[in-house]
């Protein structure tokens, strides 16, 4: 499968954040990564449905939508009416996730699981093959610029045993040129990126060196 990088706007310049997008359009991204966060499932509060509506309107690329929040299954659909077409949810708040997953497809989103550290891929995998998308955390969630957590590697690796070539699955956490390569290695295709995008002042450079993880890792 081919190598998507999602930048995360939450590492993006939110007083410019229409300039901040087409910054990094200009260098092919596939997709964008929107951090929601509601003070209860992690302590941080981040964006609204309008936000994403506005993202909407600056990009016609993917808008994956993560829900850092307790009550997926309300608030799921809200995020993808707002515009997004994958809204990923948390196996560990949804631990049937089903109900969820048709909520937002209702809606005309994909429906997507997200695993955090200390929770065993073995939860996500009896619906490994309902889901539209499965991101795996290689950082506990709610903070940016955390260090990477090796044993992510596993569970892209044992997710991807399971669903077969076809699945998006993506990494999100700490992620560089260096801890792009394993992932990839492990069966990752899509990877989020935000300091490590956001905080170079190329944002050429590190897309580039993404890309290139994926040569080397062949």
């Amino acid at each position: 499968m081919k190598l998507e990088i999602s930048p995360s706007i939450l590492s993006a310049d939110f007083a410019h954040l229409a300039d901040e997008i087409a910054d990094v359009l200009r260098f092919g991204v596939e997709r964008f990564h929107l951090d929601v966060m509601d003070g209860h499932f992690v302590p941080n509060l981040t964006i609204g449905p309008d936000v994403i509506s506005a993202v909407r309107k600056c990009t016609d690329r993917v808008l994956e939508t993560h829900l850092m929040i307790i009550d997926p299954l309300k608030f799921g659909p809200i995020f993808a009416e707002a515009g997004s077409d994958v809204v990923q949810f948390h196996i560990e708040v949804a631990p049937d996730p089903r109900p969820v997953m048709d909520a937002i497809r209702a809606k005309g989103a994909k429906a997507g699981l997200v695993v955090n550290p200390p929770t065993d891929i073995e939860t996500v995998l009896p619906f490994i093959k309902e889901i539209d998308h499965l991101l795996v955390m290689s950082v506990n969630p709610g903070f940016s610029g955390q260090k990477f957590i090796p044993d992510a590697v596993e569970k892209v690796r044992r997710a991807r045993e399971a669903a077969g070539p076809d699945l998006d699955i993506e990494v999100d956490g700490g992620i560089n040129a260096e801890t792009a390569v394993p992932c990839i290695e492990a069966g990752a295709n899509v990877l989020v990126a935000g300091s490590f995008i956001y905080g170079a002042k190329d944002r050429g450079v590190p897309i580039a060196a993404l890309r290139n993880a994926a040569v080397h890792s062949k």
